[in-house]
């Protein structure tokens, strides 16, 4: 399928923010390598820090979309927590240009972008607190966890896997996916959540252990 304006400009700028780094790259450089105008440029981007905000936009809008399925589609707090997880962890895969940039760029943002920025992450983070508050209500995550302490570990846990995580590596995502999930589950379920997650099989390392 061919790409809109649009779509080839955040891709031509990806390339270069991540050869040249942000203040290494000009607007008219992205417009000569993406082959459109500046009219094109600014019929779709305000300026050179909008597009860095859409690049973020893209990845945690795709997350935030993800994860309030997960919520939804499951009644388990060992099943959202864990299919959030997984939805969380693929994102690096798909979108890790668009999140190796904008981690390594984002100190250039303008505070109206950041203000946006603070209010998605935000959203996301209240989602896993509040399925980690609803284990503890069902017994299946241990009573005596701090909330935000778990999620922001579980946040920062997953979120450097930009700075490491290589596709031709000799881990898939899967496999990487599945240690986090091991790592966190068997450090806050219960015995009720852990037989639950073995049940299900969502607990696959170190069985005989």
């Amino acid at each position: 399928m061919k790409q809109s304006v649009k779509e080839r400009i955040i891709e031509t700028a990806l390339d270069l923010f991540q050869q040249k780094g942000y203040h290494g790259v000009t607007i008219d450089e992205i417009v000569e390598k993406a082959k459109t105008s500046k009219g094109g440029f600014y019929h779709n981007f305000k300026s050179k820090d909008s597009l860095l905000y859409e690049i973020h936009d893209i990845f945690i809008s795709h997350v935030l979309a993800e994860t309030k399925q997960v919520y939804e589609s499951y009644d388990s707090p060992i099943l959202r927590l864990y299919n959030m997880l997984v939805s969380f962890t693929h994102v690096f895969d798909v979108y890790n240009r668009h999140i190796t940039v904008f981690y390594d760029e984002s100190a250039y943002l303008q505070d109206e972008y950041k203000d946006t920025i603070y209010q998605k992450r935000k959203e996301y983070r209240k989602l896993i607190e509040r399925v980690i508050d609803d284990g503890k209500e069902s017994k299946h995550f241990r009573s005596e966890i701090s909330t935000s302490i778990t999620t922001m570990a579980i946040i920062g846990l997953v979120n450097w896997t930009y700075k490491w995580y290589k596709s031709e590596g000799p881990l898939s995502m899967e496999e990487i996916t599945a240690y986090f999930n091991d790592i966190v589950l068997r450090g806050i379920v219960t015995e009720v959540g852990l037989n639950e997650a073995k049940e299900l099989q969502l607990i696959r390392l170190g069985e005989n252990n």
